[in-house]
């Protein structure tokens, strides 16, 4: 396993890799870092060459006050690794990330795989959750461990769970990464530029063969866009993961890792293109 440092687009990016094969690349969820792979990434090693990394202002990867979008990052992390096409699999926003990168540069794209994520732009007049006035108040006096607790209830607990049913170890290391991005909020990531048009205006434009995958204890605005997206590109396959929240792969990791498999295996590099290598 090989864990570095790059320095790109004016910041530091903390990435690993590990493995031989076609290209696969992790990207996480808003409330974690790359930890929340840790059930993936040897097992997905052990048939692929993985990459995971922190984007900018999560674990890791520092924090810089200047403009950005995180589809630009990953670009210039896949080319200072010399990567020129690679499976994406992003959970939460890093699935949002990994559409926008489909999207703005489709010639790297082998495979998208998305995990209760929302495409860019895309809204429903759903209610918010009973803790976010919470969370607005735990972070305006400072108090970011209640901050991370509270977010934890709403993402790794869901509506329909107490904290007691759900895996504790779980909670803990979440809480632990998520901190970590509510401090990093405060110092000012910066202005992101976003896709224009926002990606869920161009979805029937992604053409690589995509899986969607939901839980059935996520949010009930991460389920439509689940369908929403099922919906509108072409090439889609949906997957719901029954009995967990917004971080399947980290509630059942095995039953996780068995469906993005079975994916990618029926999704190879085409014949006529070039298996990426460092």
């Amino acid at each position: 396993m090989k864990n570095q440092f790059a320095e790109l687009n004016g910041t530091k990016f903390y990435y690993e890799l590990a493995g031989e094969g076609e290209m696969l690349v992790l990207i996480h969820a808003g409330i974690c870092d790359s930890r929340m792979w840790d059930d993936q990434f040897a097992a997905f090693a052990e048939h692929y060459r993985v990459l995971r990394y922190d984007w900018r202002g999560a674990g890791q990867t520092a924090v810089v006050d200047t403009s950005f979008s995180h589809h630009d990052d990953l670009y210039a992390i896949l080319n200072h690794l010399e990567i020129t096409k690679a499976h994406l699999v992003g959970c939460s926003i890093g699935g949002t990330i990994a559409i926008d990168f489909a999207l703005a540069f489709p010639e790297k794209v082998i495979s998208l795989t998305t995990v209760n994520s929302t495409p860019r732009g895309l809204k429903f007049d759903d209610p918010p959750p009973p803790q976010w006035d919470e969370v607005d108040v735990a972070c305006e006096a400072g108090d970011w461990e209640r901050a991370s607790e509270l977010e934890v209830q709403i993402w790794v607990d869901g509506s329909q769970r107490t904290p007691d049913q759900v895996d504790g170890s779980i909670r803990d290391k979440v809480r632990a990464m998520n901190l970590i991005q509510l401090l990093n909020d405060e110092k000012e990531l910066g202005e992101e530029r976003p896709l224009s048009p926002p990606a869920y205006q161009q979805l029937n434009h992604i053409q690589q063969p995509t899986l969607i995958v939901n839980s059935d204890l996520d949010m009930p605005r991460i389920g439509k866009a689940a369908d929403f997206m099922a919906a509108d590109i072409p090439n889609s396959t949906q997957v719901t993961v029954t009995g967990t929240a917004h971080l399947p792969n980290m509630e059942k990791p095995d039953e996780f890792n068995q469906i993005v498999l079975d994916f990618l295996r029926r999704h190879p590099i085409p014949l006529r293109n070039q298996m990426s290598r460092e």
